[in-house]
């Protein structure tokens, strides 16, 4: 079992930043994939960002350039930079750990709401 506890979130005014943090019970980077994904209210949750074993990453089109996936293996964190926030980034952003024939894992969700 791995436990992914998200922190971070909050209440920013366009423009601004914000750096969200998923840290892992145990080491797993080695073996899951990572990824960053967001559910606004009414829709489905959308992949944001993922961050393979090897160090790849993958962007949605709606963040390129703005966001940023990254991890910290000895601490077992992975983060999610996020500029130049807009309203339509609010949604609440779940981390997750995934791999090949096995059952995903999910955190709790931290809210980032963009407002002015």
């Amino acid at each position: 079992q791995v436990q992914l506890v998200e922190s971070g979130g909050g209440l920013v005014q366009p423009g601004e930043s914000l750096r969200l943090s998923c840290a892992a019970s145990r080491s797993i980077f080695s073996t899951y994939t990572m990824g960053w994904y967001r559910q606004a209210p009414g829709k489905q949750r959308d992949l944001v960002a993922t961050l393979t074993t090897a160090g790849n990453t993958n962007y949605a089109d709606s963040v390129k350039g703005r966001f940023t996936i990254s991890r910290d293996n000895a601490k077992s964190t992975v983060y999610l930079q996020m500029n130049s926030l807009q309203p339509e980034d609010t949604a609440v952003y779940y981390c997750n750990a995934q791999r090949p024939l096995r059952s995903p894992y999910w955190g709790q969700g931290t809210q980032v709401t963009v407002s002015s």
